[in-house]
């Protein structure tokens, strides 16, 4: 019997492009091969994270390079999971019953498999209102991320 990675191996290219992708929203200048590891500070608390997030939504991923901490520009990417994932808690049955999101995370690298260049950002009025909400809860306390 063959395991999966031996499965993905012998496929052709065209089978393989049916893969699952998903989306990562991001200030951060990425290249198609590089990995999204953990490691890096959260765009919503102070402090480093234990895991990485996607999203199978281009609209969540757009929400994601909006409110990314940093300078650059916004960026979302196309990205593989190289391990497993399970829903966003913070997001999943707390905000938003039932994953319409479809969030995740995994303690595993995401591997970018491109960007993409044409999506539309929601309206300099809808990201100041998203970011002062953020604020908000992070000075009354209330925002944390479950890790």
């Amino acid at each position: 019997m063959k395991n999966n990675n031996q499965e993905q191996e012998h496929q052709s290219p065209a089978a393989q492009a049916f893969t699952q992708t998903f989306f990562h929203g991001t200030k951060a200048d990425l290249k198609p091969g590089d990995l999204i590891t953990t490691g890096y500070q959260s765009n919503f608390v102070d402090k480093k994270l234990k895991h990485i997030y996607l999203s199978a939504t281009l609209h969540a991923a757009i929400w994601g390079a909006e409110l990314a901490s940093g300078s650059g520009p916004e960026r979302i990417y196309l990205v593989e999971a190289t391990g497993p994932l399970e829903d966003d808690p913070n997001v999943t049955d707390k905000k938003f019953p039932g994953n319409p999101t479809m969030s995740y995370r995994s303690t595993h690298p995401f591997r970018v498999i491109g960007e993409v260049k044409l999506w539309e950002s929601h309206s300099p009025e809808q990201v100041n209102t998203m970011k002062a909400g953020i604020e908000k809860l992070k000075q009354e306390g209330i925002m944390a991320i479950e890790e």
